[in-house]
């Protein structure tokens, strides 16, 4: 696993902290720690800034001069697209689909959207249920028209070029974890796009660690999830020169917590909010982090982790409570 291979464009705070949560394991009786992938810098911070990296490394490898991607309305990933576009002068194409169907002010024009504005990306809407490859291509052609070199970045940054960042992760933990004498028994995560679960997994796998990994599940089934995370898993092997090393029993998702869809929010996850941010001060995200915590609360008082250390990884994303501030402030006791 010898990622110096493949072009990278260094744009995070690394290595990023791994951290005890105190407060937190003795409300829920568990051994947690915190990988705070909210700190890697870049416009605030978040796991896509270490999939960017490797794509950008790969966008200028193909001489692009514009980087077009898509998201929901309050995305992450297209923050930080549009930021590193903007740090590397390069210009920003971005399709936002209209998730949620929410109309609400600070959802549609606050937070990520805001930011978004702010590093100059050139944003369009498209509604729910959208096929957005076929969106991304659109674009794409359209700036090929116009004389551009469009560099098509998908949902999450989520390819096997973009998975090679959670590939480093994976190694990254470790490393850590052996300096501290720590030994983790199980990793946590939010799993959406699939691009951070399947690139730790298939960094684990490389590297031989026998570190399972656990994606809480904020949008699709558990067996669509698990179907996407393994096929990108294995592909992200194979771009790392080891095909075959993935086996499916390393994929897992619990996907009971998703609650009423993707972007959508309810009490458990303003309480999984309240509890991180009110034990050790951590701020996490409404739509990936919190609702992977909601999920990582829930199976910790069932019994799930009993006698286990297990790892957090916070995605990022804090931007985004922003735009949800009409929905929160009522769930806030």
């Amino acid at each position: 696993m010898h990622l110096a291979r493949f072009p990278r464009v260094r744009l995070a705070h690394l290595p990023t902290p791994l951290e005890p949560l105190p407060r937190l394991s003795e409300a829920l009786g568990i051994d947690l720690w915190i990988k705070r992938d909210d700190c890697t810098g870049l416009a605030g911070g978040g796991n896509k800034t270490r999939k960017l990296e490797f794509l950008l490394g790969d966008a200028f490898e193909h001489d692009a001069d514009t980087l077009v991607t898509q998201g929901a309305v309050q995305s992450n990933h297209v923050r930080q697209t549009a930021a590193a576009a903007a740090a590397h002068g390069l210009k920003c194409e971005v399709i936002l689909e209209e998730r949620t169907g929410s109309r609400a002010i600070d959802y549609t024009r606050n937070g990520n959207v805001l930011l978004d504005h702010l590093f100059g990306a050139s944003v369009r809407s498209v509604p729910g249920g959208s096929d957005m490859p076929a969106e991304l291509e659109k674009t794409a052609a359209e700036v090929r028209a116009r004389g551009g070199r469009p560099y098509v970045i998908p949902g999450g940054g989520s390819n096997p070029i973009g998975a090679l960042g959670y590939v480093d992760c994976a190694r990254e933990i470790v490393v850590q974890a052996d300096e501290l004498d720590l030994a983790v028994d199980r990793i946590v995560t939010a799993t959406g796009s699939a691009g951070t679960h399947a690139g730790l997994v298939a960094g684990l796998a490389v590297m031989g660690a026998d570190i399972p990994v656990l994606g809480i599940g904020v949008r699709a089934p558990k067996e669509k999830q698990e179907a996407n995370v393994l096929k990108l898993a294995e592909e992200t092997a194979t771009l790392l020169g080891r095909p075959g090393c993935i086996t499916p029993g390393m994929v897992v998702a619990d996907c009971d917590y998703v609650g009423a869809g993707y972007g959508l929010i309810d009490q458990g996850v303003a309480d999984a909010l309240m509890l991180a941010a009110r034990t050790d001060g951590i701020v996490l995200d409404p739509v990936y982090s919190a609702k992977a915590m909601k999920g990582l609360i829930a199976l910790a008082r069932a019994g799930r982790f009993e006698g286990e250390r297990v790892v957090f990884l916070h995605t990022g994303g804090a931007q985004g409570l922003f735009g949800y501030q009409g929905e929160l402030e009522p769930m806030f006791a």
